[in-house]
């Protein structure tokens, strides 16, 4: 497995090559992007279990999204079944990943937990509303900072290890180095991917809703919702598009089918 390390400006590319995989069968993609989250929420409602579950089935829908991202870029037909086609290929290696996640995130929030008594890691593991103390005193936004920049390399180290181990076998520990050496070399093209999100995402919807508001006044209110809701269902599955994108211009050998 080699991985290639593209100029900064493919980051932005990778984002626009998601937006045309998303134009070629939008609505099959977005049903399956909502219909993961629905089951994931459905899920999390089991208090403790259901983060459980969710955290260690994360990698095989991951690799079920890239299936049918992959599918419309070769012209495949898509079917709502394709939700599940992740968990057909190299379970155990997905189920591992998603249990070392969720180590390592509980790990991580442990830590954080020396700056705020665990305020951060009572909301994010059992949902549980941070008291004012923590914040007032800063002590919360400390801790979120601190997981914030342990889960930097985590997120590097899991980016492309679900495709890696799903599509191409790799054993969890090769499919998390692969993938963190291939987010070191390519850098720069992430850090102009995350501006070129954050462009899309935040200013240019911002822009557009403020000259909107400015235009008509008194509903302002229901073009938020409005923009909030184009935003989930248009830049949602272009983002897991991208995501495919990106795995497909870095790594030069070609990947099996699913």
């Amino acid at each position: 497995m080699q991985a290639l390390t593209l100029p900064a400006a493919q980051g932005w590319r990778w984002l626009t090559e998601g937006f045309r995989i998303f134009r070629k069968n939008h609505l099959m993609l977005t049903f399956l992007v909502i219909s993961y989250w629905m089951l994931m929420a459905v899920v999390n409602i089991i208090p403790v279990i259901g983060t459980v579950v969710t955290t260690l089935c994360i990698p095989a829908f991951s690799v079920s999204l890239m299936n049918a991202c992959r599918n419309i870029d070769r012209g495949s037909p898509l079917a709502p079944q394709l939700l599940f086609s992740g968990f057909r290929s190299n379970l155990r290696s997905l189920l591992t990943l998603g249990a070392i996640y969720l180590a390592a995130t509980v790990g991580i929030l442990t830590v954080s937990s020396l700056a705020d008594n665990g305020a951060l890691m009572a909301m994010m593991l059992a949902g549980q509303k941070p008291d004012e103390e923590a914040l007032s005193d800063g002590s919360l936004l400390l801790a979120t900072q601190i997981a914030l920049l342990l889960l930097c390399p985590l997120v590097m180290a899991y980016w492309y290890a679900p495709v890696l181990a799903g599509w191409h076998g790799l054993s969890p520990a090769k499919a998390l180095f692969f993938s963190f050496v291939a987010c070191v070399r390519n850098w720069r093209a992430f850090l102009v991917y995350s501006v070129a999100i954050l462009v899309v995402a935040t200013l240019v919807p911002g822009v557009v809703l403020g000259v909107l508001a400015a235009m008509l006044p008194s509903g302002a209110a229901l073009l938020t919702v409005l923009m909030t809701v184009l935003i989930i269902l248009v830049l949602a599955p272009t983002l897991f598009a991208s995501f495919y994108v990106s795995y497909r211009e870095v790594f030069v050998a070609v990947d099996e089918d699913a």
